[in-house]
């Protein structure tokens, strides 16, 4: 070295040079991609791509998806963003039948509902038309005309009072695939019994039981039903113990059924 002269660290190591401006580079990129993010975002927010496509519906059985989207009240003119979740889940819980609801925008344009519904436990026959009656008790107003009930039995003869409330409080004790088996219950008061039923069961018997007794008797039913020839359909008694007798024909016939509890 001569005397006097002082060389860089620059001259003296070349390779700092490249790993500075390499490293500016990166702080370029990165700030230029933050940079369009940024716009892309804002041009997202400002323009129609983040509008409302699509409303998903999850969890309801009674309700339909349609019927749930009206209520919600959203509409397509408005950015997901802008949708007041609590607003909307509220709109949705005015009617009766929903316990709850919950509303979540789902990037880039739709939203999911999401509603839990109190269970029909039974639809009411007034005048031909079907009034569903919850699991809380509450008796909703009739179906509108088209509209079938469906997973409940449809109780025929029925009013409201002691006898209505006494056959609710004991088919919500009931397991739901029992009361599913059950078509229709009549109500069929006699001198000693004004809590009579006769039931209907989808898979083609007739039922005869006391609503004082029903959850207790009715708990047994699968059992009682496999020990039945399929062919051949009857009355099951269950007012006391367990009867079984055929439909009138050359085959009718009357026996004592086994229980669980027997």
């Amino acid at each position: 070295m001569e005397k006097g002269k002082i060389v860089s660290i620059e001259d003296r190591i070349p390779k700092l040079k490249q790993i500075r401006k390499s490293k500016a580079n990166k702080r370029l990129v990165l700030l230029l991609s933050l940079f369009f993010i940024l716009v892309a975002c804002v041009l997202y927010f400002l323009s129609p791509l983040s509008y409302v496509n699509s409303i998903k519906v999850e969890g309801n059985q009674y309700i339909t998806s349609k019927q749930i989207i009206k209520l919600s009240n959203i509409k397509k003119d408005r950015s997901i963003w802008k949708v007041d979740t609590g607003e909307t889940a509220a709109n949705i819980k005015r009617i009766p039948d929903i316990k709850s609801a919950s509303v979540v925008p789902i990037f880039p344009n739709s939203v999911k509902i999401t509603v839990s519904e109190h269970t029909r436990i039974a639809y009411l026959s007034i005048d031909g038309k079907f009034a569903p009656i919850l699991e809380n008790g509450d008796i909703l107003k009739e179906l509108e005309s088209g509209e079938n009930p469906v997973f409940a039995p449809v109780l025929i003869g029925f009013k409201e009072g002691k006898a209505l409330k006494l056959l609710l409080d004991e088919l919500d004790k009931l397991p739901v695939e029992i009361q599913n088996a059950i078509s229709e219950i009549h109500h069929d008061p006699t001198k000693t019994d004004n809590y009579h039923i006769v039931m209907y069961m989808n898979d083609g018997y007739e039922v005869s039981a006391t609503s004082r007794t029903l959850s207790e008797k009715m708990i047994h039913y699968p059992s009682i039903v496999s020990q039945l020839d399929p062919d051949v359909k009857g009355v099951i008694d269950l007012e006391v113990g367990s009867y079984f007798k055929a439909f009138n024909g050359p085959e009718e016939k009357e026996e004592k059924m086994e229980t669980e509890t027997e």
